[in-house]
This record gives structure tokens, C-alpha cells and sequence, in this order.
């Protein structure tokens, strides 16, 4: 019969002489519902595919984006992102050290918008480490290939992404904490936010893997999931985006009903006020796609998907660290007195030297040590005449 095989676009499974294999387009092309086939001929040699990609797929003869120029838009796309993601993990890497450098900002709130840091970097890391275990290699045969370097580059980035909208409840279930009571025990408080930013995804992680590896141990885990696989990622983000959502209305209601009181006035409303800008501004631009999309199949709408999630999804960690970061008032105060610290200290220093070596070559110190060097030499002495006779 014919072995299996990946002609670059699909992988065609073992087929015995005179078999014809029928399999659906593949998921990059906007059209799902047709299907192409082939057949194992009597040299036990796979037939070309028909109906042709141009024309099952969802293209006609005249097209002028066949598959190939789709395969151009896609590495197009790749460097879009790639470009993203690599401009947030540089932002977010900076705001981290900007917070972990200065005292001043080694608070509870910081803490946090610090784990929300370091789960966007993740995120990058984990799209940048897919691309690399299942793309790099463009002559790989996706049919072979099931590694368990594979599957954990998966598992990774399902894991990122599930610490991401984790981490972005707790910085709506913090601010609205932050509104409800007066006095918040930091201690206690941070504490049970790092246990649940980074156990809740790591128990959602465990029972995902149990589940792919007894119901769905096939190819690397980046394949169409059946329903049970698919909800057990899919549930808890759509849970965290909804509590989010509620967050969002209900910290609306409390600052107009602040703001309407003044019952916290001064520079305590000013910054809660601050605080709820970021965050809220946050969670309807991170979640809301969320909620769009997740009771669609995973087919549908793949290029609007692409666009807000790997496209505009990438720029995220960047907006990240300039709402809680780089735009905020307190960094770039602290920031600029940082700076002018380094510049008086680097005029002192300049001086100091300046100073020094306008005293080593000043003509007043240069005549003393000609002075010094008469006294202490003999042959300056020597040549010096002695009674008014001088030596012939």
C-alpha cells in the first residue's frame, strides 16, 4: 500500500492499492466543509489531490491567493507577531526591573502587576518555543511527528495563556479589594493571590494533560480537541473573563458612587482612580474577544482570530507595561530624579578630576618642583658657580 504522507499542506494517512483517502481542507484555508482526496495507485504511489487545493479549498482557478501565496500571507503574519511579542517581552523585562530596582515601589499592588509581567513573558516565550519545536523545520513531516518535546512546547503555551487571564483576575479581584475595604492585609492578601495566579493554572494544566494523554494522545496536542479536552482550557478562561466582566461593572458602580460621596478624597481617590484607569481599561480589552469567540467552533472566523489573537494579542505585554508602568506618575517622577541623581554625581566626579589636574599642572606648582629638583639634585648643584669663579 501507499505510506503515510505529508504533502506540505495535509497529512494523508496509510492507505492500501486502489484505497481512496478522503480528508477535509486544512484549518489555514477560510473553507472547511470541502474535502479533497486521493488514491493509491497500482505502483503503490499516491495520485495527486482532488479536487486540486485551488478549487476545494475555497479557491477558484482565477484566484489569485492559492496556496502558496496563503503560505506567503501566513510567514508575513509570523513576523508580525514575532515582532510583538518580542517588543513586549522587552518592555515587560524593563518595567520589571524598574519595579524590583526602587524600594519605593515594593508594594503589594506592584507585586502583582509584577506576576502580571512575568505571565505575558511567559506567553512570548511559549509562542517563540512552538514556533521553534514544531515550525522551524519546514521539510518536518507533521504526519511522524508526535515528541514529547513537542507536546510540552504545547502544554507550555496552553499553560501561559492560562496564567495570563489568572493573573489579570487577580488584578481586577485586587482593585476592586482595594475599593470594598479600608485597611488590606498585604501578607495575608498576596500570599492567596500567588497561590491562585500560579496553582489554579497548574491544577487546570495537570488534569488537561491526564485527559490529552488517556482521550486524545495524538499528533502534538495541537490538533482539533473533542469536547470534553477542549472545555477543560476553554472553561476556566471564559470563567475568569466573566468574573472579570462582573468586576468591571460592579468598580464602576463603586467609583461613581465614591466620586458622587467624596467619601475618600485626597491623594488616597486620586489613587484609586489611577489604579482603576489601568485595570480597567485592561479588562475589556483582553477578555472581551475571549467571550466572542468561545461558543464558536475553533474554525470559525480563523483569520479575524489571527488578527486580535496573535496580531493585536502580541502588542499586549506592551500595553501592559505602559498602563502600569512607563505612563504612570510615580515611575517617571522617581525615574527622573534617578537620573538627575546619576547626572550631579557624574558633574562631582568630573570636577573632582578636573580639579586635580589643574593643580598637578598649574605653573605655580611647576615652578616649586623645579624648586625641589635643584635642591635634590647634585648635578644641577654641581654646575651651580661656587665663590663667583667659574669652572673652565
Amino acid at each position: 500500500g501507499c505510506a503515510r504522507d505529508w504533502d506540505g499542506l495535509t497529512c494523508w494517512p496509510r492507505a492500501t492499492f486502489g484505497e481512496v483517502v478522503k480528508v477535509p481542507c486544512p484549518r489555514f484555508f477560510e473553507e472547511f466543509t470541502s474535502f479533497l482526496q486521493r488514491n493509491c495507485s497500482q505502483e503503490e504511489h499516491w495520485s495527486e489531490p482532488f479536487p486540486p487545493y485551488t478549487i476545494a479549498c475555497g479557491f477558484d482557478e482565477g484566484s489569485s491567493k492559492g496556496p502558496e501565496d496563503q503560505k506567503s500571507y501566513y510567514s508575513a503574519f509570523w513576523r508580525i507577531y514575532t515582532a510583538g511579542y518580542a517588543a513586549s517581552v522587552t518592555s515587560l523585562i524593563t518595567a520589571l526591573i524598574v519595579f524590583a530596582a526602587f524600594r519605593k515601589f515594593h508594594c503589594t499592588r506592584n507585586y502583582i502587576h509584577m506576576h502580571l509581567f512575568v505571565s505575558f513573558i511567559l506567553r512570548a516565550v511559549a509562542v517563540f518555543t512552538k514556533d521553534a519545536v514544531l515550525f522551524a523545520d519546514e521539510t518536518m513531516d507533521h504526519c511522524l511527528m508526535s515528541t514529547v518535546a513537542c507536546k510540552a512546547a504545547v502544554a507550555f503555551f496552553q499553560f501561559s495563556i492560562l496564567a495570563n487571564f489568572f493573573w489579570l483576575l487577580i488584578e481586577g479581584i485586587y482593585l476592586q479589594t482595594l475599593l470594598l475595604l479600608t485597611f488590606v492585609s498585604n501578607k495575608k492578601f498576596v500570599w492567596w493571590f500567588i497561590f491562585t495566579g500560579w496553582g489554579a493554572p497548574t491544577a487546570v494544566m495537570f488534569a488537561w494533560v491526564l485527559t490529552r494523554i488517556h482521550q486524545q494522545n495524538t499528533g502534538c496536542w495541537d490538533d482539533d480537541e473533542n469536547g470534553v479536552v477542549l472545555w477543560i482550557i476553554k472553561g476556566p478562561i471564559l470563567l475568569t473573563v466573566l468574573i472579570n466582566f462582573i468586576i468591571f461593572i460592579n468598580v464602576i458602580r463603586i467609583l461613581v458612587h465614591k466620586l458622587k460621596s467624596q467619601e475618600g478624597g485626597g491623594s488616597h481617590s486620586s489613587h484609586f482612580v489611577r489604579l482603576a484607569k489601568s485595570t480597567l481599561l485592561l479588562i475589556p480589552l483582553f477578555g472581551v474577544h475571549y467571550i466572542v469567540f468561545a461558543f464558536f467552533p475553533e474554525s470559525t472566523g480563523l483569520e479575524a482570530r489571527l488578527y486580535i489573537e496573535l496580531g493585536l494579542g502580541s502588542f499586549q505585554g506592551f500595553v501592559v507595561a505602559l498602563l502600569y508602568c512607563f505612563s504612570n506618575a510615580e515611575v517617571q517622577t522617581e525615574l527622573k530624579k534617578q537620573l538627575c541623581k546619576w547626572q550631579h554625581q557624574e558633574y562631582l566626579t568630573f570636577t573632582h578630576k578636573h580639579g586635580a589636574l589643574s593643580r598637578e599642572t598649574s605653573p605655580v606648582n611647576y615652578v616649586t618642583q623645579l624648586s625641589l629638583l635643584d635642591k635634590i639634585s647634585p648635578k644641577r648643584r654641581s654646575s651651580v658657580p661656587q665663590d663667583g669663579v667659574t669652572t673652565v
